[in-house]
């Protein structure tokens, strides 16, 4: 039990009034005051889940399936290891096999599931309106088998970064980055998106048992300002959303002002054109945090996990927007040319027996960018931060490969894949260059792997191979092992 988990009054007073019946005070708190379990997704655009759990087998990890995620597992790690390695720089998660994310957050996308897979891979356009740092947002990606439109939002520019460096990390090629107020969507990109998750800025109030200071600070008149903010955001959302389509909410926090009353709206506002629908049977179990209207609302004790709600509403018409707008200014890329274009692809075909790329080459000054398949529809609504992955340096005598290339496509190559062991993959990390044991006479760049996954790029030079892992990714810390690397 954490005794400095700080919990007000004033709090439990609120909680008191919207407890379900069926759930006890004492327990709740008693949950709050227990430390997190941890858990992991196993990320499928790297690795399948059979190779990842034999993998972690070996190292005596412990898993144990999450009963609504078949990629997710609490995890349980040696004790030695626990001590001396944090999990993020393990070799599973240096690689892009996993993300640490917790079980509860694992709930949104899944409750999108359906609606992406019932959709046209190729064309389905999917929003993530508050995204960073990026545990949904690749779980959405992967859902989509990195396939169609997946654009992710974030109105902080900090934790913007930390999001581009979570999906080169998990090789994600099919997202496009925006940076704005969530609120602009429905005005610039009216009924533009088959499925939206609205993972809502909150007051966290289900997240203390991660951070003790949680509540520090809490008060109805916070919730009431950010519900607010919410029901904007919401508003937002249904309007962006194509009929048809589906748009699911959450938050991580437990108040009806911010949950249910935030649904309310939505339906008081738009009841004609979208109508809410069941989680009831979202996995087994599922109706112990079922509402009366069909929402999640999932408490500490409940999964033993961390608070979270979630709701999903199919929107069946269309409704006017009296609002929408218009983007300015020109678009900054062009096609990249046909003769260039293909002479690249036969030297991706030459030298790594990759033949196709999924979707279209582009070209923004001497960049090479790859824009995910059925973007054009979307492409000039909203000015973008990042779109699709870079590919490439154009130069007189061809295209010079980036980091992305590797990470998104590194499981397509067939030729110039090189598997790192432990020690090298250590130097890769920290920006050194790969020693060989015998001399090569190989030429060009090559596809580095670590736990049979892509993690970037190097290039042969007899007895070694020659980083060129990107500085702002290079680390200089305890990695893979925590005893002397053999």
């Amino acid at each position: 039990m954490n005794a400095n988990t700080f919990i007000p009054e004033h709090f439990i007073d609120d909680v008191k009034t919207y407890l379900p019946a069926h759930l006890n005070l004492d327990d709740f708190l008693n949950a709050c005051r227990r430390p997190l379990r941890k858990s992991i997704r196993v990320n499928t655009l790297k690795i399948s889940i059979e190779e990842f759990v034999k993998r972690a087998n070996e190292k005596n990890w412990l898993l144990t399936p999450i009963p609504w995620c078949s990629e997710g597992f609490w995890l349980e790690r040696p004790s030695n290891e626990e001590q001396n390695l944090a999990l993020g720089n393990t070799d599973l998660h240096l690689s892009g096999a996993m993300y640490v994310q917790e079980a509860s957050s694992m709930l949104p996308p899944i409750a999108l599931k359906q609606s992406i897979e019932n959709s046209d891979l190729q064309s389905n356009t999917v929003l993530d309106m508050a995204s960073a740092p990026g545990s949904k947002t690749s779980q959405l990606a992967a859902l989509m088998n990195n396939q169609g439109v997946l654009v992710a939002n974030e109105l902080s520019s900090s934790r913007l970064k930390v999001l581009s460096a979570t999906l080169k990390r998990m090789g994600v090629g099919n997202c496009a980055l925006s940076h704005f107020d969530g609120v602009i969507f429905g005005n610039y990109m009216f009924e533009c998106f088959d499925s939206i998750l609205l993972d809502a800025p909150c007051s966290g109030e289900g997240t203390v048992r991660k951070d003790a200071d949680a509540l520090k600070n809490w008060s109805i008149e916070s919730n009431i300002q950010i519900a607010q903010v919410q029901k904007d955001l919401i508003k937002s959302a249904f309007y962006a959303l194509k009929p048809g389509g589906t748009l699911v909410y959450s938050t991580c926090t437990l108040t009806p002002l911010e949950n249910q009353q935030v649904c309310d709206y939505l339906l008081s506002e738009f009841g004609d054109y979208i109508e809410p629908e069941s989680l009831s049977d979202l996995f087994e179990g599922a109706s112990k945090a079922t509402t009366a209207e069909g929402y999640l609302h999932v408490w500490p004790q409940t999964f033993d996990s961390e608070g979270f709600f979630i709701a999903k509403f199919k929107k069946h018409a269309s409704c006017n927007n009296p609002n929408q707008t218009v983007k300015k200014g020109a678009f900054p890329f062009n096609e990249f040319d046909k003769k260039q274009s293909a002479a690249f692809m036969q030297s991706l075909k030459k030298h790594f027996g990759i033949t196709t790329l999924p979707g279209n080459l582009m070209q923004r000054d001497k960049e090479l960018w790859l824009f995910p398949e059925g973007f054009e529809a979307i492409q000039n609504k909203i000015k973008y931060a990042r779109l699709g992955i870079q590919i490439g340096i154009i130069h007189k005598n061809g295209v010079r490969l980036t980091h992305e290339y590797a990470t998104v496509f590194g499981n397509e190559c067939k030729t110039n894949i090189y598997a790192l062991n432990n020690e090298q993959a250590n130097d890769y990390f920290q920006g050194k260059d790969i020693r060989l044991t015998e001399a090569t006479q190989t030429i060009g760049e090559v596809i580095l792997t670590l736990c049979g996954c892509p993690i970037g790029l190097g290039k042969w030079q007899k007895n070694k191979i020659k980083n060129s892992l990107p500085r702002d990714l290079v680390q200089n810390t305890q990695l893979i092992s925590w005893g002397p690397l053999v």
